[in-house]
């Protein structure tokens, strides 16, 4: 990566203490990835146990998301004053313990309250992390290479995630998939007050909570009318709600501009190319979430996998995308950073536009190809993007910087897999039409529910019916994804600075 450094000959190099740290920040760093990897493919399962309507299946893979955006510029701008190391350990004992919780969930309702948990303490990890990083790597081109190490362990994460959660659903309940989180936070507890370094900004004032709560109070309102109104619901809550949430944020940055000490710098948006980068990533990890989510169902209820195998068959996937994280610092090298990104994005558009040639029979290896394709053109745009956003602040207010990444990404990702989703399921009732039971048109795994109690032949003809209408969801949300990163790619290329990253103060 191609990082601005002012006065590189004054910018001690890392050693092998820092270097062994950040691989004890892997450990949360690939926890993110495990835990959204392997509710996709609990997902089916889950729901048949707790008898989980869609709704309840849109709320268990919301909720972590929505409170995660929430309380993470709070949780970002909460370490900078009281130190990320304690902020890190902290949210660790939180995770585990609310993973503890969501495995042992006995209904849909408690599961949904585990997942905001896990949620809030989660939005303590990702900002944490790569604050610490920004301090132990002052060296440009070592925080550069840190980060994209930082970035394909969390999607190598993705990778491995759905293999592990197959093989957990295979011999065991489908709570087993949230234990997962148990024995890494208990390592990082164990090793990182021995490792980390405590990093805090001395001079930073309180923490403005009247901030904090507008920031929660815009987020979840806008984030719940966008779910409920991409679902169909035409109805004046949820547009109150966007509303509502539209003027509180509003609010919010009003705040901002008028505090000695904000929650969010918003003069970090002048720097050239900040804004347009947070924008392209939160875009382009909306486009992976919602296609990730169809595709993980297509192989299992369209193609008919075991979780264990269909897991195996998702894992290119994220190691595409740790492949495209990894190779940047090479890439860099010899092209430009904006080059390297827009030309990601193109591969990208490229294998969203092969999943829109998917048919409901033959299309496993397909899937396969373009979703990695798809994943591995992304890698350079949240590397790259990640750095030039946390290189953008002073070293003592980089976990406000790293928290506007990270809301950027979950927001993204939580937006795509409302919009996305919904796209997908729309697709899928019109497709089906009202002459099946109300049940089967709800969702595929409803058809099968619904199949189980038919006749052979009427079953056959049910289940055949579901899944040509599920493949062309996924066709038509494929689609919107690829026309949304032509636009990301344009905006880049028109906005990004030709070096891609602005110096750090």
């Amino acid at each position: 990566m191609t990082v601005h450094d002012p006065a590189p000959e004054t910018r001690p190099r890392a050693g092998r203490r820092e270097w062994i740290g950040l691989a004890v920040l892997a450990l949360p760093t690939l926890l993110f990835a495990l835990d959204i990897g392997v509710l996709f493919l609990a997902l089916p399962h889950l729901s048949a146990d707790l008898g989980a309507s869609g709704t309840q299946q849109l709320w268990v893979t919301d909720m972590y998301g929505f409170l995660l955006a929430g309380f993470m510029l709070t949780m970002g701008t909460l370490g900078d004053r009281i130190g990320h190391r304690r902020l890190l350990l902290a949210g660790a004992a939180a995770f585990g313990l609310a993973s503890i919780l969501a495995a042992y969930a006995p209904t849909a309702e408690l599961l949904i309250l585990a997942r905001g948990l896990l949620g809030i303490a989660g939005a303590t990890l990702g900002p944490a992390t790569l604050a610490l990083i920004s301090s132990m790597f002052s060296d440009g081109r070592q925080r550069g290479i840190a980060i994209s190490l930082w970035g394909a362990c969390q999607f190598g994460g993705a990778a491995l995630g759905p293999v592990v959660g197959g093989l957990l659903l295979d011999h065991f309940w489908w709570g087993s998939v949230f234990l997962l989180g148990v024995p890494v936070m208990v390592l990082l507890l164990a090793v990182g007050p021995v490792l980390l370094p405590e990093h805090r900004d001395p001079g930073a004032g309180r923490l403005d909570l009247t901030s904090a709560g507008l920031s929660l109070a815009g987020i979840l309102p806008v984030m719940y009318g966008i779910k409920e109104l991409a679902a169909g619901a035409a109805r004046l809550g949820p547009v109150l709600a966007v509303v509502t949430g539209t003027v509180l944020v509003a609010l919010f940055l009003r705040r901002q501009r008028r505090l000695a000490d904000p929650l969010v710098d918003l003069g970090l948006f002048a720097r050239p190319g900040f804004g347009s980068v947070l924008a392209a990533m939160a875009l382009g990890s909306a486009a992976l979430a919602g296609i990730s989510l169809l595709t993980s169902q297509y192989v299992q209820s369209v193609v008919g996998l075991s979780p264990s195998a269909a897991g195996l068959w998702q894992a290119p996937t994220g190691a595409g995308m740790a492949a495209g994280v990894l190779l940047v610092p090479v890439l860099t090298r010899v092209l430009r950073p904006g080059t390297v990104i827009v030309w990601g994005l193109l591969a990208s558009v490229l294998g969203l536009l092969l999943l829109t040639r998917v048919g409901a029979t033959g299309g496993l290896a397909l899937v396969v190809v373009a979703t990695t394709v798809a994943a591995f053109g992304l890698g350079p745009l949240l590397a790259l993007g990640t750095g030039l956003v946390v290189d953008s602040a002073p070293v003592e207010r980089s976990g406000s910087a790293a928290s506007l990444a990270e809301t950027g990404n979950v927001l993204g990702s939580t937006v795509g897999l409302a919009l996305l989703g919904t796209v997908g399921a729309a697709v899928y009732r019109t497709e089906l039409g009202d002459s099946v039971p109300g049940g089967a048109r709800e969702t595929i795994g409803g058809a099968a529910a619904v199949a189980e109690d038919l006749p052979a032949e009427a079953a056959a003809g049910l289940l055949g019916a579901a899944r040509d209408a599920f493949t062309a969801g996924l066709n038509i949300a494929a689609a919107v994804g690829a026309v949304v990163l032509v636009g990301v790619a344009l905006a880049v290329r028109r906005t990004l600075s030709p070096n891609g990253a602005p110096p750090r103060d």
